[in-house]
């Protein structure tokens, strides 16, 4: 191959010799050494190739024709999903997760780096569990509760008033889902998770679960102070009120009261995720 580099090696009897073909691919090299020998041609744009060899005492060795082949180019590839596509794949590992198997977990992700959350994927975290069995089974749970101890006389008792208690206890819980899990985050950029810790002595672990009644994950990874919970409970609160029976309805400082024993419930709630859940919660089949 003509302009090749040629290398000589005398395998240690003597330095390395190197020279350049020529235009017609010939080349040479003077006083070698006599002993075994390797040459390596190399040739840009071709694999390298290598000829051994042993040349005796006297002798003026003529080599035949050399040809090359051409260089195997080798290419890696890297695909890297999207952060949304990274979020979509940890919802679906957040959509099987349940208590015992049986009451969901969904708003806990045990990710620290988990990937924030689209819009969508916040609504059908929400829908979900709203929609889930065991949301109708406890609410009606809940209403027979009322039914019982006559809470709320204003709906009076029969079928109807069990219907009614069934109603606003389903209407507080999706108004109060629906603002501190979806509305809300969406509009404050917020992640309506629980990032779950696990790590630090317990103390540490004790503050963080607390302090994360009031403070949350926004879209762009920072803590920061989580208006979405704070403000959804405060509003889920007021809104859920007007649809009770008149003598039924809070005061405004009574709703106020309900609404921080409410982000309190919350810190309660992340304390028992953190030392507790993680320990009952399954994946669904």
């Amino acid at each position: 191959m003509a302009h090749a580099q040629i290398k000589l090696s005398l395998e240690g009897r003597g330095p390395d010799q190197e020279t350049l073909a020529a235009d017609s691919g010939a080349y040479s090299f003077a006083n070698v050494e006599p002993g075994p020998f390797q040459l390596s041609v190399t040739g840009k744009g071709f694999a390298v190739k290598t000829i051994a060899g042993e040349v005796h005492a006297g002798e003026t060795l003529n080599l035949p024709e050399t040809a090359l082949a051409l260089e195997t180019l080798t290419t890696e590839v890297k695909v890297t999903p999207t952060p949304a596509e990274m979020a979509e794949a940890q919802i679906k590992l957040e959509e099987e997760q349940r208590f015992a198997g049986l009451l969901p977990n969904y708003f806990v992700t045990y990710d620290p780096a988990a990937a924030p959350l689209k819009a969508k994927q916040k609504f059908d975290l929400t829908w979900r569990t709203l929609l889930d069995p065991s949301t109708f089974v406890i609410t009606g749970l809940i209403a027979g509760g009322e039914q019982i101890e006559h809470t709320h006389k204003g709906f009076g008792q029969g079928a109807q008033g069990y219907a009614e208690r069934y109603g606003t206890s389903y209407g507080d819980f999706a108004a109060n889902l629906g603002l501190e899990k979806a509305l809300m985050p969406i509009l404050f950029r917020q992640d309506p998770r629980y990032f779950y810790k696990g790590k630090g002595s317990t103390g540490s672990r004790f503050v963080y679960a607390v302090s994360r009644s009031v403070v949350c994950q926004g879209d762009n990874k920072h803590a920061q102070f989580c208006y979405s919970s704070v403000i959804g409970r405060f509003a889920s609160e007021f809104l859920t009120n007007l649809y009770y029976p008149a003598p039924d309805r809070l005061s405004t400082k009574a709703t106020l009261g309900t609404s921080a024993l409410g982000i309190g419930g919350r810190a309660i709630g992340n304390l028992f995720q953190e030392f507790i859940a993680r320990k009952l919660t399954r994946r669904k089949g």
